[in-house]
């Protein structure tokens, strides 16, 4: 028989794989259990009345189907705030507080470590940056900005950075919160009756003023929240001039957020403010073969290389895609992912038969046919224009055709690196519009390949 810490554990990874980062950090890890009556009604516990009315206004269906899947069909959940958990102590004796369980020792998510963070060319500096003030919190790059679009990986820096100092500085005090629960937070102290207003000010003062790292996800969404940017304007003032570390993260730099005070944005600009792109091929099959390592998927190479030339913008997009892939293979009982999942994960978006049966072979042949070449030549070593001119218009013609990736095209071509690949697609790509020689020679050869 598992203990109730375990089971409940189960229940936050089930629920991690169904909500978003932002909202399981935001509304699920906090949770606690205060109590499991006669093994028939789960009695949990969140931080704040608006933690509570989310849980159940927008989430509750799945904290249900959680509960459910790990306690079983029959059991009861009630959600309790702060006061009703007092309360709920009070009526049922302190022996509750021995089955309370505490999951938010450590608040970071310990899969985004900097050791799982797949350094390419579009995010080696902010790595590096992230990597600095983990090491010497306070000491460099104070505050640290980090900008960039959704899924780029933004969240994993900042819980790498927390999983960092929690390791190496277990004593030091970081707070991690989205802005949205920053604003939560204030506005729920303001709204507090007039006779203990005062004190649940102090408390969110004390709260976020006495830290050594505080961590803000997502500040974009301060702007037009004036109040509420006065209040961080005083939170930043207090722990920047006691030397303590402030790591801020939006999809935009500072002069682009919108009705941000002018010294906020000033304070922002007063440390690195340093940009997370999109991973390049490489980094994106790196991250894909990362992800595969950590959870013991079993891919084919060019599922995972199909899967990086599709995908190039959006780091979770790319790594769900990969999860729906294996998660079709399991559904067939199949050791290895193939490319047969891929074709469906994409649900039609790569047509596996649109091209009446064609295969790169049949491309390269034709091609070769029309040159009057061999395919020796074609896929071998040789330079002389007479060759290299028909070799990268049957690579432009495979891409565009069969939209094969490029790596696997390039293991086609005699192993040749996808870079030069890519080059002999663009280059004949561009030679369309202006050269009526390729253009013809691309439209004779593919009426060949339609039996023209």
């Amino acid at each position: 028989m598992q203990d109730l810490s375990s089971l409940w554990q189960a229940v936050l990874d089930k629920l991690e794989l169904t909500v978003s980062n932002v909202s399981f950090v935001m509304w699920f890890r906090p949770l606690k259990v205060v109590d499991f009556v006669d093994n028939k009604k789960l009695v949990i516990s969140a931080n704040s009345i608006s933690a509570k009315n989310q849980i159940l206004r927008n989430y509750f269906d799945k904290l249900s189907k959680a509960v459910s899947d790990i306690f079983g069909e029959n059991v009861e959940i009630e959600v309790l705030d702060q006061n009703e958990e007092i309360e709920y102590i009070k009526v049922n004796g302190e022996k509750t507080k021995e089955k309370e369980i505490e999951v938010t020792k450590n608040p970071f998510n310990p899969k985004y470590t900097f050791d799982n963070f797949v350094v390419g060319k579009s995010n080696q500096f902010v790595y590096a940056a992230a990597r600095a003030v983990a090491e010497h919190p306070g000491e460099k790059f104070n505050p640290l900005f980090i900008y960039g679009g959704v899924g780029l990986g933004k969240t994993h820096l900042l819980h790498a950075i927390g999983n960092y100092i929690k390791e190496f500085n277990p004593n030091l005090n970081v707070l991690y919160v989205t802005c949205e629960q920053f604003a939560n937070d204030y506005i729920e102290s303001l709204g507090s009756m007039s006779t203990t207003k005062s004190k649940a000010v102090l408390e969110f003062r004390t709260k976020y003023r006495n830290l050594d790292v505080l961590m803000v996800d997502d500040i974009q969404f301060i702007s037009k929240k004036t109040s509420t940017q006065e209040e961080f304007f005083h939170t930043f003032n207090e722990l920047y001039q006691n030397n303590k570390q402030i790591i801020i993260t939006s999809d935009r730099p500072p002069k682009d957020i919108e009705t941000l005070a002018d010294r906020l944005r000033s304070r922002f600009t007063c440390g690195l403010i340093q940009d997370i792109q999109s991973p390049d091929l490489e980094t994106r099959i790196a991250i894909l073969r990362k992800k595969c390592q950590l959870e013991k998927y079993v891919i084919d190479d060019d599922v995972i290389d199909l899967i990086a030339e599709k995908i190039n913008t959006n780091i979770r997009e790319l790594e769900g895609m990969l999860s729906k892939v294996y998660f079709l293979a399991t559904l067939s009982n199949k050791h290895s992912a193939t490319m047969e999942e891929a074709l469906e994960a994409f649900n039609g978006q790569i047509e596996e038969d649109k091209n009446e049966g064609l295969s790169p072979d049949d491309i390269i042949d034709t091609v070769c046919k029309y040159f009057d070449i061999t395919r020796q030549d074609i896929v071998g070593k040789k330079k002389s224009k007479d060759v290299v001119e028909p070799r990268m218009i049957a690579i432009y013609l495979i891409n565009e055709i069969l939209e094969i990736p490029l790596v696997s095209i390039g293991k086609i071509f005699g192993g040749r690196d996808h870079t030069t690949i890519m080059h002999s697609r663009d280059k004949i790509s561009d030679e369309l519009k202006t050269s009526h020689k390729i253009k013809s020679f691309v439209s004779e050869i593919k009426k060949m390949l339609k039996g023209g």
